[in-house]
Formats: C-alpha cells, sequence, structure tokens
C-alpha cells in the first residue's frame, strides 16, 4: 500500500527514498556482509564462511511486504531476514553469519547510515538558502521598512535586517545539526548485552573495520545510551522552526494588505481550486506544516531516553520511525524555502508606501551594520 499521496507533499522524492523499505534492507544486508568480511579479517571466522556470507547477501531479494509480516511478529527485522539468510547457507557459513551480533545491532547501524545519508541531502539545500539570504539581506540591510512587534507597526527597521535574521537562525540550526549527526552516525556492534562477546577479543577491531567500510565512525556500543538519537531529533526541529520563522514571516509580508514580499511564481504551485486569482504561499504552507508536527516527533524520542538496563523495551523501537518522519519533514521544508529564499519577490514600493501610511518615520538605527555583523559571524 502507498502512502504517497500522503507523504509526498511533505518531502522530497530524494529523502523518502533514503527510509524506504530498499534501501532500509540494503543497510541491513551490507551490515551482515561487512560484519563477516571483517570477522574474518580478523581471524574470527573463516575467509570462505565470509564469501558465502557475502554471496548470500549479495542476491537475497524478497517482498519487503513479506519480511514486513514477519518482522512485526518477531519484534525486529533483523530476526526473520537472519533467519532467511541462513536457509540459503550451508555447513559453517550459516553459523558465522550474524556471530557476535544482535538485532539491535543491525537497527542502529541502519540508522545511523540513513542518518549520514538523510543529513547529507539537507545539506546540499542548507547550501542553497545561506546564500540566497545573505545577497537579499546585504541588498536590503538599508531599505527602510515598518518592523513589527506583537504583529503591530513598531519602529523602522532595514528591510535586509529581518532577512538577516532568517539566515542567522538557518545556518545556526544547520551547523547544531552537523554536530548531532556526526556523534550519531556510529557503528553498533554490541552483542547480545553489549559486551562484545563471541568476538575472540576482536570486537573493537571488528567494529572499526565494519565502520570504515559502511561510512560510519567507530567506537564502544552505544545500544543503551540513546541521547546521540535524540539530540539529532531535536536538532531536526530547531531547523524546522528556523526554516518556519522564515516561512512565517514571509506569508504575513505576502497578505494582499500587506505586499511586501511574496514566493517566486512557481508553475503548479500556490493555486486554488476554487479561487483562480489566488496566489498562495505554499512553500511556506510545507515548512509551517512541518513545524506542527516536529515537536511532538522530538517529545516521542525523547520519552524514550530512560531505557531499560541493557536494552530498552519500547524506547528505541520508536526511535527509527520518528526519526524518519523527522528528516521528511526536514526536507520537504528546506526545498521548499530554499526555492523561496532564492526566487523572494520584494516590493519596494510596497514597502515604501506602508512606511508611509505607518507615519513612523524612517530611522532605521544600525541595520545595516547589524546585517553586516552577522554576515561576519556567520561566515566565521
Amino acid at each position: 500500500m502507498s502512502h504517497l499521496l500522503r507523504t509526498r507533499p511533505a518531502t522530497t522524492p530524494a529523502m523518502l527514498a533514503v527510509f524506504d523499505d530498499a534501501a532500509t534492507l540494503r543497510h541491513a544486508l551490507a551490515f551482515e556482509a561487512q560484519l563477516a568480511a571483517a570477522q574474518a579479517a580478523e581471524g574470527v571466522i573463516d575467509a570462505a564462511d565470509a564469501q558465502a556470507v557475502a554471496a548470500g547477501c549479495a542476491v537475497f531479494a524478497i517482498n519487503p511486504a513479506v519480511l514486513a509480516d514477519e518482522a512485526a511478529l518477531a519484534g525486529t527485522l533483523a530476526i526473520p531476514l537472519v533467519k532467511r539468510l541462513r536457509a540459503g547457507l550451508s555447513g559453517t557459513a550459516s553459523a558465522s553469519l550474524h556471530k557476535g551480533a544482535t538485532s539491535q545491532d543491525v537497527a542502529d547501524t541502519v540508522l545511523a547510515c540513513q542518518i549520514r545519508e538523510a543529513y547529507a541531502l539537507l545539506k546540499a539545500d542548507l547550501d542553497r538558502v545561506a546564500p540566497a539570504l545573505d545577497q537579499l539581506a546585504e541588498r536590503h540591510a538599508a531599505t527602510p521598512s515598518i518592523g513589527r512587534t506583537l504583529l503591530q507597526d513598531a519602529l523602522p527597521i532595514g528591510f535586509g535586517l529581518r532577512i538577516a535574521q532568517w539566515r542567522t537562525g538557518i545556518v545556526k540550526a544547520g551547523e547544531r545539526l552537523d554536530r548531532e549527526v556526526t556523534d550519531a552516525a556510529r557503528i553498533q556492534l554490541g552483542g547480545a548485552a553489549g559486551t562484545r562477546a563471541g568476538l575472540s577479543g576482536k570486537g573493537s577491531a571488528v567494529a572499526a573495520r565494519m565502520a570504515e567500510v559502511l561510512g560510519l565512525a567507530a567506537g564502544p556500543p552505544w545500544h543503551a545510551n540513546r541521547g546521540s538519537i535524540a539530540a539529532v531529533a531535536t536538532a531536526l526541529a530547531i531547523l524546522i522552526g528556523a526554516l518556519g520563522k522564515m516561512a512565517r514571516d514571509v506569508s504575513l509580508l505576502a497578505q494582499n494588505t500587506v505586499g511586501e514580499a511574496r514566493e517566486p511564481a512557481v508553475p503548479g504551485r500556490g493555486g486554488s481550486s476554487a479561487m483562480a486569482h489566488k496566489r498562495n504561499p505554499t512553500g511556506c504552507q510545507v515548512a509551517l506544516s512541518a513545524v506542527l508536527r516536529a515537536p511532538g516527533l522530538v517529545a516521542g524520542i525523547l520519552s524514550g531516553l530512560p531505557a531499560e538496563e541493557e536494552r530498552g523495551l519500547g524506547g528505541w523501537q520508536a526511535e527509527g520511525p520518528a526519526l524518519a518522519e523527522l528528516f521528511l519533514l526536514a526536507a520537504g521544508s528546506l526545498d521548499a524555502m530554499a526555492s523561496v529564499a532564492e526566487g523572494l519577490e520584494i516590493d519596494e514600493a510596497a514597502i515604501a508606501r506602508n512606511l508611509a501610511t505607518a507615519g513612523i518615520g524612517d530611522d532605521i538605527g544600525e541595520s545595516a551594520a547589524i546585517v553586516a555583523e552577522l554576515a561576519a559571524r556567520n561566515r566565521v
């Protein structure tokens, strides 16, 4: 059953692909193949067994719906996956498969790989937003406009100062996410109780070899410490919120009675099924919808932090779906607001007209200097 009509409007095809069934299964099979390869390199299993495991993983094929039904019964993807892989192996290769690992090792490593790939997509759009807003802020740094507080006319500001504040919030949120992803994208190999038993004392070396091939950081098991996942979730929500700040302001500025800025005209976007004259801020709608959904997802992940002893019940199992949804929302929001930033239409005549009507003068204080200072800080 496809959910694209429900999910695609809020995200991008590329981000959907990062978390789809094919990607999840690909990472799980890579875990098993690279576990065997690393163990063979460290003398834990025979090289011939590792080759057999790799070959079995390479040709493994199944309808994801079948595997999903089995995983629902077993409680985790790894149990039916390993069972089916073993059925295709013989002799010592069957016993060597998944040696010293446990189901959570597979789940956490798959999630770490997806976090790494998902962030790369977000980074590409973050790199679109910042320079576009930088140019707009500099261009309009000294353009007198109405500053508004509590949704009422306040004092004049440089129009570019508002834009510079958008950029600062988004850039800082992106930097925070980069740090948290770097910490969270780590190999997980702890075994049944997190002691790396059954790996002949080579667990650390095996994990390091796997991490290098899978593109993850190496380190000790983290199965009982969920803080890094919660930190990524929180950083995603902050980024979504920063994008939502920009979206809220643009949508307010685009009102007919204000008309100071509006989204770029894109064929097929922003229309109305009943009112042909309308030009709705649909990009802002995507970002603001994400803002409403993100806090609940983060709250669920934070609730799972007090995991029970060496393997929690229910907490870490809730992380994957929630974190995937946060990445989907962040991707949709970033894609939409990057397009808005690159094509934002600013009506200087409307800005001047509104300011004159307000009768509050045109002293914008140190707006231009603050824009320059924020730009300099953001480039450090």
